[in-house]
């Protein structure tokens, strides 16, 4: 059986992304949550609406499930000119930052409890990638705050990794806001970003406490019309920062 080829042009091979404005609102649909089936049109889908396709990256060790790895991020490079946050939620992430780099990721964000913290940050730094560092949601703010300094974004989580649909945890909120106010009083240029359970009415107290970057996948890929889904995190995320 030949191989059915698509009709939708691929891009050339695009240079590492400008991330835009630090600080700026950042909406990231996580294609964790769209049908594998179809990603090139899930993410094109959307595109209106996104500033970052957020991906995913699970082994099965560091969280109990497996999701995707470089290949399929050179795949979807192809179509999308779109910063590609790359969010490692793996054991041995340096082992990997480069293959995520040669595959297209624009910044790759490796978590605090793996270990080795300043050496992967180090290692991403050499490779061009722009570095995040994430935290679970019981992890204190104290372990990340010795490396924001060094890093390009902080994370932190507002589910535990692994799967998504799950519901918000807000009681996160009270470290982001503790993190906006230490990243704003040191005039850091670091972005903070929030991943799970967002959704309109979510996306509202995230930006109030001081999250500029939401990541949000079953309430914008499971959604009837994913763009006006998107659309209206946004417009809710807006009514945050007023």
């Amino acid at each position: 059986m030949g191989v059915i080829a698509s009709s939708r042009p691929r891009l050339a091979d695009v240079a590492t992304l400008d991330p835009g404005p630090v600080g700026a609102l950042r909406i990231a649909p996580s294609i964790l949550a769209a049908d594998f089936g179809g990603l090139a049109d899930a993410v094109e889908s959307v595109d209106a609406q996104t500033d970052w396709v957020h991906v995913d990256v699970m082994d099965g060790h560091f969280v109990p499930n497996i999701s995707i790895g470089p290949p399929v991020v050179r795949s979807l490079r192809a179509y999308s000119r779109r910063f590609f946050d790359c969010h490692l939620m793996i054991s041995d992430p340096s082992r990997y930052l480069e293959a995520f780099r040669e595959a297209g990721a624009d910044g790759c964000t490796v978590h605090v409890e793996v270990g080795g913290t300043a050496a992967a940050i180090a290692d991403a730094r050499a490779l061009g990638l722009r570095v995040g560092l994430a935290a679970n949601p019981d992890t204190p703010f104290d372990v990340v705050a010795p490396y924001l300094g060094d890093v390009d974004l902080l994370l932190l989580m507002t589910v535990f990794p692994g799967f998504g649909g799950q519901s918000f945890m807000g009681e996160v909120m009270d470290k982001v806001r503790l993190a906006r106010k230490e990243i704003d009083a040191a005039r850091l240029p670091v972005d903070l970003e929030v991943d799970g359970g967002i959704d309109r009415d979510t996306a509202t107290r995230a930006t109030r406490a001081g999250a500029n970057v939401l990541v949000a996948g079953s309430a914008i890929f499971n959604q009837s019309v994913p763009l006006d889904a998107a659309a209206a995190i946004r417009e809710a995320a807006l009514a945050g920062q007023r």
